[in-house]
């Protein structure tokens, strides 16, 4: 009832809408970005394409994975026009010995991951960071089920070579 409301150019509708599933976004935005600036930059711009373009939905019961698309795609339209950098005082101190070895495991996590491709980064974030499922994970990143379950499980494999196997 709402999509309909909001196809026809009710605004409070879409803000409603938006406004349902607010922290799934910005989690969702988060995980991509990993700077909270970032993240709402990216959820401002997919709002504003979601006013624009709301009447080219087709399929009113897909509004909610084809919004969290058009946040992906914000997403990673940020992370391309600004390249990142993490400056030092970004960086939160560990206070004990240990939320340093959590930090430091962390750190090793991160550091793997970003030795894997962009699909399999991508497909496992949302994943087990977000409890996304795979039909969910195919929907957002506009690729089939299959090769969805095929770049998780590559990457899980690539992971643990590269943590157990201490190359990170």
């Amino acid at each position: 009832m709402l999509v309909k409301k909001a196809k026809a150019g009710d605004k409070e509708a879409l803000l409603q809408l938006i406004m349902k599933e607010h922290e799934k976004y910005y989690k969702l935005a988060y995980v991509y970005t990993k700077n909270p600036e970032d993240a709402m930059d990216a959820l401002e711009d997919m709002i504003v394409i979601l006013y624009n373009k709301i009447n080219t939905l087709r399929k009113e019961d897909a509004f909610y994975s084809w919004s969290k698309t058009i946040l992906v795609n914000s997403c990673k339209k940020i992370l391309k026009r600004r390249n990142k950098l993490l400056y030092l005082d970004q960086w939160e101190q560990p206070d004990d010995r240990n939320s340093i070895k959590n930090s430091e495991e962390a750190m090793d996590l991160e550091g793997a991951l970003n030795k894997l491709n962009e699909h399999q980064r991508e497909a496992i974030k949302l994943r087990y960071y977000l409890d996304y499922d795979y039909k969910s994970i195919a929907n957002i990143t506009n690729v089939s089920l299959g090769t969805v379950k095929s770049r998780i499980s590559t990457g899980i494999k690539k992971l643990k070579n590269l943590l157990i196997g201490g190359e990170v």
